[in-house]
């Protein structure tokens, strides 16, 4: 049989080609250069993931994005305009760190009187100053992931935070990843936060660039709960509609520990948002909710394997998508019980509320369970607003809009408040309300 020759896109071509002319400028040195080659050589060998790949059967990405923005070499200043996320926090006190078109900015960030226990410093700084410990972090335990392989070669800045044992943070601490520049590009940002054991912390990382301007976004988060440690997280994504979103989020969970995470989708013409959550310790839980609002011919996915290898874990999920107009909601999620992992009680969910004929819904629940003292579960449902509950708000002089309005709100609020912070929930109310008023 004839060798088949795959050929490369002009997205896949370009982005082999960027990291030739970027490599030598890019932060670290020996043992992260190694990273990065054998990233980009996983990259160059498969390419983008496409439809034949099952994890993304429903995100052709090889397909939706057929061409690669040039990748961000550092902003020139600060935005002329606040940000999506400074709004979105106004009036709340909290402590913002910037990553402005791939790279921090200690200017744009209130780094000076940080809490004691509290911990920051530059990814681009940590590998340049060879942070073995940091370095092996990076490499250890990531999926077979070409997207996250893109990351890994072209990281170039992000935000390391780390608590100390025992010291709870009172302070919200926002991660604010944003494209200022006026003309498309791409940023590959990479950020690390690590709780040390019994300590506390809200975390909020926001996503978001220009209205009109087509930037292509490829970020990754990891964050280590060491024992008995609490993270409470409140994700946004609020990007022009004309970009392109992939984020990245990997937990590891040890003894005893508590995760509480809320992502909101509300931008981006195409978002796929990863999530990989491990239970390393005994009896940690983990809370993981989530909605996307969608409308025009948005794209939104939602992946997520939340893999048990502890005895006795708890993990709860819930995604709700209200999707309009000709729109598509993706939902992948998978528990995994591993051999062992006994004791293991683990639920998810998922909803699709369609406000349109064209609207789109994918849903694929799956478990993997190796153990034989467990409790799990999942389902999925998908439908359209209930005509009896709409009849109802009418009859009582509600008008239709402001009818479906109501049942949306409830619809979304579910998985909103699971979110504990009282400032932050009505915050995400606040956005679905505005995105109802517009539907984008």
């Amino acid at each position: 049989m004839a060798n088949v020759i795959p050929v490369k896109t002009p997205a896949e071509t370009a982005l082999g080609e960027a990291f030739g002319r970027l490599r030598e400028t890019l932060p670290g040195g020996g043992g992260v250069l190694s990273l990065r080659d054998g990233a980009i050589a996983k990259f160059r060998e498969k390419g983008l993931p496409h439809r034949r790949v099952e994890e993304w059967k429903y995100t052709d990405l090889r397909n939706l994005m057929r061409e690669a923005n040039p990748v961000a070499t550092g902003c020139e200043g600060a935005p002329a305009e606040p940000g999506k996320a400074e709004a979105f926090l106004a009036g709340i006190e909290h402590i913002r760190l910037v990553v402005l078109d791939g790279a921090f900015s200690p200017g744009l960030s209130t780094v000076s009187a940080l809490p004691p226990g509290l911990h920051v410093t530059s990814l681009a700084d940590a590998l340049a100053r060879g942070d073995e410990a940091l370095i092996r972090a990076l490499g250890a335990g990531s999926p077979d992931n070409a997207v996250l392989d893109l990351n890994t070669a072209f990281m170039s800045d992000g935000v390391v935070v780390t608590v100390d044992a025992g010291v709870r943070i009172d302070v919200p601490v926002a991660i604010e990843t944003r494209h200022s520049a006026p003309t498309a590009q791409a940023t590959f940002t990479r950020s690390l936060v690590a709780l040390g054991a019994g300590a506390g912390l809200t975390l909020i990382d926001s996503y978001e660039g220009p209205d009109g301007v087509a930037h292509q976004t490829n970020a990754a988060l990891a964050i280590e709960i060491g024992d008995g440690a609490r993270l409470h997280r409140v994700s946004i994504q609020c990007q022009a509609l004309e970009a392109q979103q992939i984020s990245s989020l990997f937990v590891t969970l040890g003894k005893g520990a508590s995760l509480q995470s809320f992502a909101l989708e509300a931008g981006a013409a195409l978002a796929r948002n990863q999530l990989f959550v491990t239970y390393a310790g005994d009896n940690a839980k983990a809370m993981i909710a989530g909605a996307a609002l969608l409308a025009g011919t948005r794209h939104a996915d939602t992946t997520l394997v939340v893999d048990h290898a502890a005895l006795g874990g708890e993990s709860r999920e819930l995604f709700k998508a209200v999707i309009d107009g000709e729109a598509r909601s993706v939902f992948q999620g998978k528990i995994v019980v591993r051999p062992g992992a006994q004791k293991t009680d683990g639920r998810m969910m998922s909803q699709s509320l369609l406000l349109s004929e064209g609207a789109e819904a994918d849903a694929k629940p799956e478990l993997e369970i190796f153990a034989d003292d467990v409790q799990c579960a999942h389902g999925a449902t998908c439908g359209a607003l209930d005509e009896d509950l709409l009849f109802y708000c009418k009859a009582r002089g509600i008008p239709q809009a402001a009818a479906e309005a109501i049942l949306v709100q409830a619809f979304v609020g579910e998985a909103v408040e699971t979110v504990e912070n009282e400032a932050l929930r009505e915050r995400l109310l606040t956005v679905t309300e505005a995105w109802l008023a517009k539907r984008v």
